[in-house]
């Protein structure tokens, strides 16, 4: 109750009328931004730390936190219309949001994205009042060789679970496993796979690579095939979701935000393990599997209710301990510091007034960003209707544009065009993609747990197996590995028998 209280303060803070104009520019600066390829809420909120200088602390975070939700649901926008991620956490969204708005039903897979962003941003929200102590006390309570665990079944996950082929899967992961180490490594200092070039020994930026395997390498083979295909038109469907989208969304909006509130706080979570463990999952439950890779409704709703749901999650460790679990939380953590204030255990005591704000600005930017969005789908879905040369011409100038405002070095152009190469390539000869984004995101930091638990146990191979968590894990990929093999020798054997 008393949380509720001080929510309810929180609440007197925020609507007046301008914070109101404050939540409602940071959710649109951070849904516009968003939808440009290769920029994100993190870089945007960097941007805006020195305009925000004269402002009062409690305004400048109800700004931040609306760029923080309108960034999350901006990069699924573009994901969904142009196959080109804003941020590595909408990746899984483009798989089937794509492949719906060239179906003619871009408004609907826009809608299901906006209506289940705000459910489970709202869930989510709530979860961060109600239950932070519990999952804080949950995720300080985990190891490394408990990340580790969760690291290896995201990558079982996308080779075993999503892709139509294990073997190009795998290959893919190798070649993102490979781009992620690139760099210095962080134990003994040795410079990897850098060709004595100094720009790469801090390696290659995860923005970089997203854009230049998405946005360029789509742009590249669009641009090889359009004298053999015409430019036609791609329909776009009524700005509002049917009676059968509402009854195959609400399911996965709900296991999309359990997946996405606990990672989220996880030290070593982020959005992007659970919007790829929402899209398997949906994979695995869904009554049309068969729609799968072609347009399914679900593998949008999931991973987009993952994806906002961490965003409330990455709250959770960052204001009641100190720990940024992302790029923006980094960002919002720096923030703090620079108005002298230290976010941890004391935060909820020192500066009551100004987390409740800032968490009650959540609510009240949730839900302007589904106001906003919602009668705006017709209109992001008539981007579709430019000419593609036109269009991706633009995608290539945005995305250069953002590829070199992450660093502003020259060198990251070449690698964006490298990337592209090697997108283009891999969608010549049937790799997906997905898996090659999953190993440059997770491959350092399962590096990096792991090593830890074997620095731990003095090098024993037993240093892997932590506590139950991990048990649990490792237990479901045996099961995820096995049950091709299972499915094959013995369930079919007993079917036939019983038919």
């Amino acid at each position: 109750m008393d949380n509720l209280n001080h929510l309810l303060e929180g609440f007197a803070h925020v609507v007046t009328p301008m914070n109101l104009l404050l939540a409602l520019i940071g959710v649109t600066i951070g849904t516009a931004v968003g939808v440009l390829p290769g920029i994100g809420p993190a870089m945007t909120v960097a941007l805006l730390l020195p305009v925000t200088y004269g402002m009062e602390p409690t305004q400048a975070f109800i700004m931040f936190a609306g760029i923080f939700y309108g960034g999350m649901y901006g990069g699924s926008t573009t994901s969904i219309l142009l196959n080109t991620p804003g941020e590595s956490s909408s990746v899984v969204t483009a798989i089937e949001g794509n492949k719906m708005a060239k179906a003619g039903r871009a408004a609907q897979a826009l809608a299901t994205a906006a209506i289940g962003s705000f459910v489970a941003g709202t869930i989510g929200t709530l979860l961060l009042v109600l239950v932070a102590p519990l999952v804080v006390d949950f995720a300080v309570g985990l190891g490394a060789p408990d990340y580790f665990a969760i690291m290896l079944l995201s990558f079982i996950a996308v080779t075993a679970v999503l892709g139509s082929s294990r073997i190009r899967g795998f290959a893919s992961l190798v070649v993102g496993l490979v781009i992620g180490i690139v760099g210095i490594d962080s134990v003994s200092g040795q410079q990897r796979l850098t060709f004595g070039v100094p720009q790469l020994a801090d390696g290659i930026d995860v923005v970089v690579v997203a854009v230049g395997i998405f946005a360029v390498g789509e742009a590249l083979w669009v641009a090889a095939h359009l004298r053999r295909q015409s430019a036609g038109v791609v329909p776009v469907g009524v700005p509002w979701m049917g009676r059968e989208d509402w009854k195959r969304s609400w399911k996965p909006w709900l296991r999309g935000t359990a997946f996405g509130f606990p990672f989220g706080a996880m030290p070593a979570g982020g959005a992007e393990i659970p919007t790829f463990l929402s899209y398997a999952t949906e994979r695995k439950l869904t009554k049309y599997p068969e729609q799968f890779g072609k347009g399914a409704i679900e593998g949008v709703a999931g991973p987009e209710a993952a994806n906002n749901a961490s965003a409330a999650g990455t709250l959770v460790p960052m204001l009641a301990i100190g720990l940024p679990t992302n790029a923006t939380a980094a960002v919002m953590l720096a923030a703090f510091q620079s108005y002298g204030i230290q976010p941890g255990p004391l935060l909820f005591e020192r500066e009551s007034g100004l987390v409740w704000a800032l968490i009650a600005s959540l609510f009240i930017g949730n839900l302007l960003l589904l106001l906003l969005n919602l009668p705006l789908a017709p209109v992001w879905a008539r981007l579709l209707r430019i000419p593609r040369s036109y269009l991706y011409a633009g995608i290539v100038f945005f995305a250069s544009m953002g590829a070199y405002a992450v660093n502003a070095q020259p060198l990251d152009l070449f690698l964006l065009l490298t990337l592209g190469l090697i997108g283009f390539g891999m969608r010549r000869f049937g790799l997906p993609v997905l898996p090659l984004i999953v190993g440059v995101i997770l491959g350092p930091r399962a590096e990096l747990q792991g090593r830890r638990s074997l620095q731990l146990s003095g090098g024993e191979l037993s240093g892997l197996l932590g506590g139950p968590v991990s048990y649990v894990i490792y237990t479901v990929i045996v099961l995820v590995l096995v049950w091709p093999l299972l499915r094959r020798y013995v369930a079919r054997p007993f079917i036939k028998r019983q038919a």
